[in-house]
């Protein structure tokens, strides 16, 4: 598989490539859904994107013996929430049917 990235520049400039809106106002569009998404989680909000994708706060539980990887100190992780994602049936569906020859090599 490839191991391209797609960054937020790379999204405003498809987007405005796309549209030809203005890119100032793609990009601030872009922030601000970011943003919201952002803000919706922090809340405790679930975030549903039909044919994309549910995003969702998800508690994970605390570990009293866990270790840093990096330095081998033993420590422990309060319980603490992280964003979730489950992708929704159009994207499994493309994403299934995906083989590597369709996955263009950089």
């Amino acid at each position: 598989m490839s191991s391209k990235k797609v960054t937020k520049y790379d999204l405003v400039e498809s987007v405005y490539q796309n549209t030809k809106c203005e890119k100032r106002v793609v990009q601030e569009v872009i922030e601000n859904l970011l943003q919201e998404l952002k803000t919706s989680l922090k809340n405790g909000a679930t975030i549903e994107l039909r044919g994309f994708g549910t995003f969702e706060p998800r508690l994970r539980k605390g570990r009293s013996r866990a270790r840093n990887p990096k330095t081998g100190e033993q420590l422990s992780v309060k319980p603490h929430y992280v964003a979730a994602f489950r992708s929704g049936q159009e994207l499994k569906k493309a994403l299934w049917e995906l083989r590597d020859s369709d996955i263009a090599k950089d």
